[in-house]
């Protein structure tokens, strides 16, 4: 139970997210490249504090560290780059179906037990969410962007299975935080210089990093060595759903009766394969 209420928990806080950066692109007047590099310093700076206040060292090399803050790179600025030009629910079915298959395949290679329940859960949840996000007429596609949400897919994945090694969850976020906000500003100087930060935007930006982002992520790394990849990556399958909850209570968005169905199969898919036998 314990295990499942923190699963639940990382994925409202990564729901928030999707949020956040809706609401700061739309209603705060942010590029993606500010909203990032910004979500990606009070993260670092809360994670820091943290590490320091219990005494817990800062370890900055390693090639582990290096690939946690290149995952962590392309995953928040390939998603927020991707969304300029992607419908949200298609973003979120590529983002979400490329972050299966690469979990997926990390516990493969790994060999990791994966029960028959668990792949009939990721089949149940990933066609409720591909009923859902699935476009209904035309759509316009930007490969440039269908790309970068790809990337951000491998990304997160990446950084995910990195987190099933982490001796320490919080130094280890913290020092990924801190490695990708000094990437994030030199980015942030030589691409998007002139970016405006108005007051409400950066507001939404610091809460999505500072709670959401480095202290959900913190939990993240927390629970991967007990949760496993495979079953990481189908109860990733609900943030969309939580994200799109969100969106209707805090932005006013229309629930329909497509997006209930979707949620049961969803839900009944992440409880199946998280179930233990």
């Amino acid at each position: 139970m314990r295990l499942f209420l923190f699963t639940a928990l990382t994925m409202a806080a990564f729901a928030a997210n999707s949020v956040l950066n809706r609401m700061a692109l739309v209603q705060g007047d942010m590029t993606p490249v500010a909203f990032g590099t910004v979500r990606l310093m009070s993260g670092a700076m809360i994670l820091t504090v943290l590490v320091a206040w219990q005494k817990r060292g800062f370890a900055f090399g390693g090639v582990t560290r290096i690939l946690g803050v290149i995952a962590l790179i392309l995953y928040i600025f390939g998603f927020s780059i991707a969304y300029e030009a992607l419908d949200p629910g298609m973003g979120a079915l590529i983002l979400f179906a490329v972050v299966q298959i690469t979990m997926f395949g990390g516990a493969v290679i790994s060999h990791e037990v994966m029960p028959k329940q668990r792949w009939l859960g990721a089949g149940l949840a990933l066609a409720g969410l591909a009923w859902l996000l699935w476009p209904t007429g035309a759509v316009e596609t930007s490969w440039l962007h269908v790309g970068l949400m790809v990337l951000a897919g491998i990304g997160w994945g990446v950084y995910s299975l990195l987190g099933r090694k982490a001796a320490d969850a919080l130094q280890a976020t913290a020092m990924n935080f801190v490695g990708a906000s000094i990437v994030a500003a030199v980015f942030l100087v030589f691409v998007d210089v002139g970016a405006g930060l108005s007051l409400q935007g950066v507001a939404l930006a610091v809460v999505s990093g500072a709670l959401m982002s480095g202290l959900g992520y913190a939990l993240w790394y927390q629970i991967l060595p007990e949760l496993g990849a495979s079953r990481a990556a189908v109860a990733q399958l609900s943030v969309p759903i939580i994200a799109l909850a969100g969106g209707a209570v805090f932005l006013g968005e229309a629930v329909t009766m497509r997006f209930v169905v979707a949620a049961i199969l969803v839900i009944v898919g992440v409880c199946v394969s998280l179930w233990r036998q």
